[in-house]
């Protein structure tokens, strides 16, 4: 096992999932700076407890939050170089683009004054270069994460980037005629803060969001946005004289993590703090196929990239670290945790599975961070 000192809180992983880059990784990290001791600004820590509180109720003053996106090398012994440190606002969620193997690897970063930045890297060079920032909102909203449309059908160019925003819209951006992203769509989507969008990789006109409303909704991005094509959301209970109607409860906390499967149509997984990791049949996403505890709130859901490994999902399980679960998929689904990684010693946030070929022993490399005490760890599984 190999271990890294972050420097400041890490909050994101994610490996490149190009053939010609596949030893590279990113880290993301979130750093609240502490204002002036005589200052009457209420301090509140970033992402405390999973979440990041919004409102201070005393300020006279901005706080000022800070990030670095680290590029990270793997190398045959599996140590770790550092070889870029790129410095922005924080950092709250990176993603790779799936392109094809002739363009170059391209990363968005999603940030704390609400930008997304797009990097692209060259291999001669070993560095990634910003070459497009878009502002989605004013620099008091944060970007709280993004998605590419591509995983599944990779092509030449970036297909559709969708971002979730603290103010509780989502917006989806796509390439204009020189090939800029540009925001074509925005609309408000839940009534707090939207953690995670994410697209049905084998419907790209289908968006889904989760947020601390307790709710996990549907988009069509070819409609108008005035309501979902669906809600997923707490369960109610309506009293009609002495006549009582109850509705099941799908989430019992704020909706954290959504990805669609790669491999397999129709299969997403649902991550909430409320310690649950569901896996919904797309087509009847209100009730799940099956549910697994995953001892905490889980902040990142990672399906394996290998069709081979395809019942395989990393979950970033915040306090109580990192596992791997099986989600058999036959007649009926089942959940079963079949490794844990325990040695971070703070809230897991960041995981991601290597896209490189797996080891001798059939082991796939693993990248995981965690907040307050700094530290990545590589290990296998």
């Amino acid at each position: 096992m190999v271990a890294l000192d972050t420097v400041w809180p890490a909050d994101s992983i994610e490996f490149c999932p190009h053939e010609s880059a596949s030893e590279i990784f990113v880290c993301g990290t979130y750093r609240l700076e502490q204002p002036p001791a005589d200052s009457d600004v209420q301090v509140h820590t970033a992402l405390d407890d999973g979440k990041v509180d919004f409102e201070p109720t005393t300020i006279k003053q901005s706080q000022v939050r800070r990030g670095k996106c680290l590029v990270l090398q793997v190398a045959e012994d599996r140590e770790i170089s550092q070889i870029q440190e790129i410095s922005l606002p924080a950092v709250l969620d990176q993603k790779w683009c799936h392109t094809s193997q002739t363009a170059s690897p391209v990363l968005g970063i999603a940030d704390s004054e609400g930008n997304v930045t797009l990097h692209e890297w060259h291999k001669e060079e070993r560095r990634l270069k910003a070459f497009q920032s878009v502002s989605c909102a004013p620099s008091d909203v944060l970007c709280l994460s993004l998605d590419w449309s591509t995983r599944r059908y990779p092509a030449n160019n970036y297909g559709s980037l969708v971002v979730s925003l603290s103010n509780g819209s989502l917006c989806v951006l796509n390439p204009d005629s020189i090939g800029n992203l540009t925001i074509v769509n925005r609309w408000h989507a839940h009534d707090y803060e939207p953690w995670i969008a994410a697209w049905n990789y084998w419907d790209t006109s289908i968006v889904y969001s989760g947020g601390d409303d307790l709710t996990m909704k549907g988009w069509d991005v070819r409609q108008n946005f005035k309501q979902p094509i669906f809600t997923n959301k707490r369960h109610v209970t309506i009293s009609t004289y002495f006549v009582y109607f109850s509705y099941p409860r799908r989430f019992n906390a704020g909706v954290t993590t959504i990805q669609s499967h790669p491999h397999i149509e129709y299969l997403i997984a649902v991550g909430s703090y409320d310690n649950n990791v569901c896996i919904f049949d797309t087509r009847k996403p209100l009730v799940p196929l099956v549910q697994g505890d995953v001892g905490g709130g889980a902040w990142r859901v990672k399906w394996h990239p290998s069709p081979s490994r395809k019942e395989d999902l990393l979950v970033a399980s915040m306090h109580d670290g990192f596992k791997v679960a099986k989600a058999h998929h036959g007649d009926d689904v089942t959940w079963e945790i079949v490794k844990r990684f325990d040695d971070h010693k703070s809230l897991a946030y960041g995981v991601d599975w290597s896209f490189a070929p797996p080891s001798a022993d059939g082991e796939t490399l693993i990248a995981s961070c965690s907040f307050y005490d700094h530290m990545l760890h590589l290990w296998s599984s």
